[in-house]
């Protein structure tokens, strides 16, 4: 394991050199104090707050139903947690879409409520007066695309996007109108591989890959997916590194049955 012990802030320009220098971008999500605590003492480089909350804290079926209160009180508890990391958050569905004023206002309420580092939106030329407009305020922008979650009623589908020439060519164009406006990043997300690796050596600023291939500059997963939380979710892109459903589960049987048998609180736990 190579994590470059010299940096003591991962800054916006700390992943640019790290493009520059060929050392990848290792990026995982968290939404509490705790995990946060674990991810960035483990020497994570980026912190994603994701609107993935939505499906893996609230169990909602999709990210739409998170709010951006809800998005600042999950940024807040990360933000206390992180002593190297940046933390990006997701401005959440509603809060950005059609209405580049509207973008700016959340984008703030997230800086300023939760003392976050960047915000993440999803998108290209669609929501290229929103992305200007919260950068014009010195916000850092992370650019999300392929699949873009927030639009999944539009897909109908999770599968893998930019197939086809004409979304690809798309994707191309997306990518570079967004390193144009200033994002420092984008997140590429369930694309070809080959496609990814492309538009990665087409940009100057880093890719963060999520089913996208080795080619990009870094990548994320999902916390409680790699840490096999999620029982059941187990797309081709996911490597699970460890297995905690079962474990956790496992010691929560084994507490209740001392507590039924009389076995715990024991004489010496107790005062």
């Amino acid at each position: 394991m190579s994590v470059n012990k010299e940096i003591k802030r991962v800054t916006t320009h700390s992943l640019q050199a790290m493009k520059a220098k060929g050392e990848k971008i290792a990026m995982l999500t968290a939404y509490d104090y705790s995990m946060a605590t674990i991810v960035d003492d483990a020497g994570i480089d980026v912190i994603l707050v994701g609107d993935s909350a939505s499906n893996v804290m609230a169990g909602h079926e999709t990210t739409l139903p998170i709010t951006l209160d809800q998005m600042i009180y999950h940024a807040s508890s990360v933000v206390r947690a992180a002593k190297r990391a940046l933390v990006v958050v997701d401005l959440p569905f509603g809060s950005y879409q059609g209405n580049s004023k509207e973008a700016l206002n959340s984008a703030i309420r997230i800086m300023k409520e939760s003392g976050a580092h960047a915000i993440k939106l999803e998108g290209g030329v669609e929501i290229a007066e929103s992305v200007s407009r919260i950068l014009t305020a010195g916000i850092p922008v992370m650019g999300h695309l392929g699949l873009t979650p927030q639009s999944i009623y539009k897909f109908g589908t999770y599968t893998v996007r930019a197939k086809e020439e004409a979304e690809a060519q798309k994707l191309r164009e997306d990518c570079l109108k967004l390193q144009e406006l200033g994002c420092f990043s984008v997140v590429l997300e369930k694309i070809p591989a080959a496609l990814a690796k492309e538009v990665t050596s087409s940009l100057q600023i880093p890719t963060i890959g999520i089913g996208a291939g080795q080619g990009c500059d870094g990548q994320v997963l999902v916390i409680h997916d790699m840490l096999g939380i999620n029982k059941g979710f187990r797309p081709r892109f996911l490597r699970q590194y460890a297995n905690l459903y079962d474990v956790m589960n496992e010691a929560v049987q084994h507490y209740v049955s001392d507590v039924k048998a009389q076995d715990f609180p024991s004489d010496k736990e107790q005062y």
